[in-house]
């Protein structure tokens, strides 16, 4: 099994008309999954790469089917992209664009608690179950097919640590990139249930970053609610603070909490083992399994 994407998942991509997205439908089509139609409006009528193109995700939600988008627009106008998207009522949304204005995700976010969409990013590199879907920009070529689970705010830090399982011979059910931005759709925790609430994940590698509490809040819901054994691993352990590193929401406050130690202890508290490098998470892994 697999979580939100699978071979049946049919996809709507917004903004497929732009350099990016015309790019990314095609390096998905060729990975396998099921790109369905493309959204953008003012285009309805056209093709792109053989994928009929509506001037609304409704119309193409519709016409063809589509029950996840993933949207490659303009900061800008990507607020509107994912109203949209959510008011169309597919299940599953991802945002893979970076620097959407925080005003513009936190009414998105708010929009989202009325719904049964989950939304992946902003900011993200997408979702991919592999051998069946893929929705974003990962390199499909370093997965592969198993039973570890994988949730990351890092990109970067997913792409390392699957290239290690695959060398391994530790295959993946699903890996989700969260996202890096200080509010998100789907977040530690929402990837957390999914996964253990999958009976074919028997292990999980969750990669974090210093910033915010979700490493923490994360901890504590793996210490009361996880059976599934979960390793960690996380990023900033020699960042200076107050000073933001790559994501938006990878900056240290003075509150005691967000640093990289103070993520560890948390995981390490509830029964979660932390890695000092990404090889180290999946040598526990390998123990685990």
């Amino acid at each position: 099994m697999s979580v939100l994407v699978d071979d049946d998942t049919r996809v709507v991509v917004q903004g497929i008309t732009g350099g990016e997205g015309k790019f990314h439908t095609e390096q998905m089509m060729e990975y396998g999954t099921n790109v369905v139609a493309g959204a953008v409006p003012g285009k309805g009528g056209q093709e792109v790469a053989g994928v009929p193109v509506y001037d609304t995700v409704q119309r193409a939600a519709e016409e063809e089917d589509a029950d996840a988008s993933v949207v490659f627009v303009p900061p800008a106008f990507a607020g509107d992209a994912l109203f949209e998207a959510v008011d169309a009522d597919v299940d599953l949304v991802v945002a893979i664009t970076e620097g959407i204005p925080t005003q513009d995700v936190s009414r998105v976010y708010r929009r989202l608690q009325e719904t049964d969409t989950y939304m992946i990013g902003p900011n993200c590199p997408g979702i991919i179950t592999p051998g069946e879907a893929k929705l974003g920009i990962l390199p499909g070529n370093i997965f592969s097919s198993g039973n570890v689970g994988l949730v990351s705010r890092s990109g970067t830090l997913t792409y390392q640590v699957v290239d290690n399982l695959t060398d391994r011979g530790l295959g993946q059910s699903t890996a989700i990139g969260i996202g890096g931005d200080p509010i998100i759709g789907t977040d530690f925790i929402d990837a957390l249930e999914l996964f253990e609430n999958d009976p074919d994940t028997h292990a999980i590698a969750m990669c974090g970053e210093i910033g915010g509490e979700d490493e923490e809040e994360a901890a504590r819901y793996i210490g009361e609610h996880m059976d599934t054994p979960v390793v960690g691993f996380i990023a900033g352990r020699t960042a200076p603070p107050g000073k933001r590193m790559g994501h938006a929401g990878a900056i240290v406050s003075g509150s005691g909490t967000g640093t990289a130690q103070s993520k560890i202890d948390a995981l390490e508290a509830n029964g979660a083992p932390v890695g000092d490098t990404p090889e180290e998470v999946v040598d526990h892994l390998e123990d685990l399994l």
